[in-house]
């Protein structure tokens, strides 16, 4: 009776135990994570993103960007940033990061003032987290309260991004099924790409789309095809939002209905399959849009970071420690 008794008492420890480690992992991640440590690490990120933005509106794609393409690749923990080393290749050389992925200067510019008021203490992963919130706001865009503490990697995966990134011609059943590896869902998959309502794609990401699919307005092809043209030029841009370029807001969502989408991935959310409701309801909703955006965004931000005693804090974010 007596073993049973103390069997029993070490269960509950146990229980209890295995509760408080998953209640403090939680509460990891905390918005006032720099109050006290760095309490004007948020400003001197917000003018460095800023005056970026200002300098060229592109940029603010480029670092939502950033943040997605380094949170679905063993989470948010800014390997992407990472150049290679002689133990692995960065995840820049990846098909869907090479020539494409920019800004990485402008995180390290932020990086280096953050140093020069908090020596070790800000991560580069936070640092593309509150750059994608503040990117947004600066075009227009919706905000929402991003959660630090994250730490950084100290090695990349370029192998691991090429499995997990999408590809402009993944179609939608695979696209689904991405994100929901990543706790994402079907409707944060639409709202994640509404960021596409700003910035631009290469020539040869689209060239095949124009020419040759039939799901796709005539006339907007023919434009199209006159920045890009069947053999050349695969470096070419042209703005995945014809109509707003350079302004974060649902028009996106209405050119897809419109079977205007630049990219073969985003066309694909409205073709007839189970997105084409939610891409209906963010054409007519701005406000739907945006709310849904910010919570995916937060999400996003939740993938698998390094907390606590894991990884590190980079002193410049392009080297490991």
């Amino acid at each position: 009776m007596g073993s049973c008794s103390t069997a029993h008492i070490a269960t509950l420890l146990m229980i209890l135990l295995c509760s408080m480690l998953l209640l403090c992992e939680g509460k990891q991640l905390s918005s006032k994570f720099y109050d006290s440590s760095c309490p004007n690490a948020l400003s001197t990120i917000r003018t460095a993103i800023h005056a970026a933005i200002s300098a060229e509106r592109r940029m603010g794609a480029s670092l939502i960007r950033l943040h997605f393409h380094d949170c679905f690749v063993n989470g948010c923990d800014a390997s992407l940033l990472l150049d290679s080393t002689s133990s692995f290749e960065s995840e820049q050389n990846a098909i869907q990061n090479i020539e494409s992925a920019r800004g990485f200067q402008v995180i390290e510019k932020a990086k280096s003032r953050v140093e020069s008021i908090c020596p070790g203490v800000v991560s580069c992963a936070d640092i593309l987290a509150v750059a994608a919130r503040d990117s947004s706001v600066k075009l227009g865009g919706p905000s929402w309260t991003v959660k630090l503490g994250r730490r950084d990697s100290a090695t990349a995966s370029k192998s691991e991004a090429e499995r997990e990134l999408p590809l402009f011609t993944t179609p939608l059943d695979s696209l689904i099924s991405r994100f929901r590896r990543k706790g994402l869902s079907a409707k944060d998959l639409v709202a994640l790409s509404g960021a596409h309502t700003i910035g631009q794609a290469q020539c040869f990401t689209f060239r095949d789309r124009i020419y040759n699919h039939t799901n796709i307005d005539s006339g907007f092809a023919r434009k199209r095809r006159n920045r890009c043209p069947s053999n050349g030029g695969d470096s070419k841009l042209a703005p995945l939002d014809l109509v707003t370029p350079t302004s974060f807001d649902n028009n996106y969502f209405k050119i897809l209905m419109q079977k205007k989408g630049l990219l073969e991935s985003d066309q694909v959310l409205f073709n007839g399959g189970s997105t084409d409701e939610i891409v209906r309801s963010y054409s007519k909703s701005r406000s739907a849009f945006y709310s849904d955006f910010a919570e995916a965004m937060v999400k996003m931000g939740d993938i698998e970071p390094l907390t606590g005693s894991a990884g590190q804090i980079r002193a410049r974010c392009s080297v490991p420690n």
